[in-house]
């Protein structure tokens, strides 16, 4: 059963044991964020602060993701690869050739139209509903994570514009920098949807509408985070995973709609020409990213319920909760890839590698020079085009295992012919390339290699235990006693 919103899922968290109540009292500047980190790391519990020492009172919620156990609680799966099988049909297109295909659709288009989301009248959301010098951004218990912060930050904003010429919709997760009580930053990248969005609205004189939504139920927080197709609407994959349409409000001042059960929403506009310092932001590359000048988000109202919780995150160096998030990305959108690279076997994007920093993948080689392929082929695929590091290698070998993977990275590669050197698009926070979102790449082909490409030598092999005697020891194994 979905979550009704998010205190239901509060509710289930606190049933697992995985909740844990404070009830001292902290302060938003830098002590929540000290307490989480090291919760965060020491692979604690989910922390709600009940008595946070700012304007509103608000309690705070973070790390409600905070391990692969929560993560997996947050979509109600036991299983992330079962899953995301699951939701490969929903991403990819069907496209039925001849009348039998399209029959055969017919069943899995209506299970999809159920789960369309749905508008409503009313919601808890605009409960209390706040306009113009009513609404104070400095009173919402807002963190400041990082000493080196350029001031407070919300963190997990769900970002909702619609495209100026299509009216498609967006929804992403862009941190916004509380400047004063009616304005924040629009930290929007230039590769992402909302920043499109603002372009195209920028180009023609126009500003872009926005509504900010905070701590709606975790499967629609989560899908503001995922990869999407331009074409496929975040709200739409939020209903698939939960099984149930998401109810969205149409906001009071602007026409854009919210999820209805969200605890607190602002709505607002982006002005076109109009810049102004943000950061800098202590990030989750583990550096901070440097301050610069980005689009202003003037709130034209705040709405929320009548007694809110204010859902929020900290990220710096990993390990933190966006770790646990982005593993839930890999998993499942692992079969959209293999559907296009079918001899891809399994892949890990590492938490310390920051999910763009470095890949590494398993493959079925079946051709001399495969693994420059693979390569060259991520690097074309979506946001995988952020990736400065990948590293392919044989199918046998368990990518998610880093003892192994370090084992065959240095017995394997001869850095003269196996690494690979090119450049192309960064992440906008990879401050190690010269100029901004644009540097080097590196692949590493950590493959058995073969006499067609080269290899001159017999390749030797893996050192392994005869099997019968294997069968052996396994039937005397726990008479000798030795895993006691």
């Amino acid at each position: 059963m979905a979550y009704q919103d998010l205190r239901h899922f509060i509710d289930t968290l606190a049933q697992r044991g995985e909740l844990r109540r404070i009830s001292q009292p902290v302060s938003p500047d830098l002590e929540i964020a000290e307490i989480t980190d090291r919760v965060t790391k020491a692979g604690g519990p989910a922390l709600l602060f009940e008595n946070v020492q700012s304007p509103s009172g608000w309690p705070v919620l973070i790390n409600a993701f905070g391990t692969p156990a929560r993560a997996k609680l947050a979509l109600e799966v036991d299983d992330l690869d079962t899953l995301a099988g699951d939701i490969m049909y929903l991403v990819e297109e069907a496209k039925p050739q001849n009348l039998i295909e399209k029959i055969k659709l017919l069943p899995r288009l209506k299970r999809l139209a159920d789960l369309f989301p749905k508008t409503v009248k009313r919601a808890p959301c605009q409960e209390v509903v706040l306009t113009g010098d009513e609404v104070d951004l400095t009173r919402l218990p807002v963190l400041t994570c990082w000493p080196g912060d350029g001031g407070p930050f919300i963190t997990l904003p769900l970002v909702t514009t619609r495209h100026p010429r299509t009216g498609g919709r967006n929804v992403g997760m862009y941190r916004l920098q509380v400047f004063d009580r009616h304005t924040t930053g629009m930290h929007w990248h230039t590769h992402k949807g909302g920043a499109q969005h603002f372009r195209v609205a920028e180009a023609a004189g126009r500003r872009l509408e926005a509504a900010v939504a905070i701590g709606p139920d975790p499967a629609v927080t989560y899908a503001a985070t995922a990869p999407l197709p331009e074409d496929l609407d975040e709200y739409l994959l939020a209903g698939y995973l939960r099984k149930k349409p998401v109810e969205l409000v149409k906001c009071r001042t602007v026409d854009l709609e919210v999820p209805a059960n969200a605890q607190i929403v602002l709505e607002g506009y982006v002005e076109p020409g109009e810049r102004r310092i943000e950061g800098p932001f202590g990030d989750h590359t583990g550096y901070y990213s440097s301050a610069d000048d980005y689009p202003v988000f003037h709130v034209t109202a705040l709405t929320h319920q009548a007694a809110p919780i204010y859902h929020t995150t900290i990220v710096g160096r990993p390990p933190m909760e966006d770790a646990f998030l982005g593993k839930v990305t890999e998993r499942l959108f692992l079969p959209l890839i293999k559907k296009q690279l079918p001899e891809l076997r399994d892949m890990n994007l590492p938490a310390e590698g920051v999910f763009h920093n470095l890949a590494l993948v398993s493959i079925d080689k079946r051709y001399p020079g495969h693994a420059q392929k693979i390569m060259h082929a991520l690097w074309g695929l979506g946001q995988m085009m952020f990736t400065k590091m990948i590293l392919v290698f044989d199918a046998e070998v368990d990518v998610q295992d880093m003892g192994e993977v370090l084992w065959r990275l240095g017995a394997n590669v001869d850095p003269v012919r196996d690494v690979l050197l090119t450049r192309g698009p960064l992440d906008a926070l990879d401050h190690a390339s010269d100029l901004p979102c644009f540097g080097g790449k590196m692949g590493i082909d950590c493959t058995r290699k073969w006499p067609e490409e080269g290899f001159r030598r017999d390749w030797p092999d893996v050192i392994e235990m005869d099997k019968e005697i294997k069968r052996r020891v396994d039937r005397i194994w726990d008479q000798l006693g030795l895993d006691k």
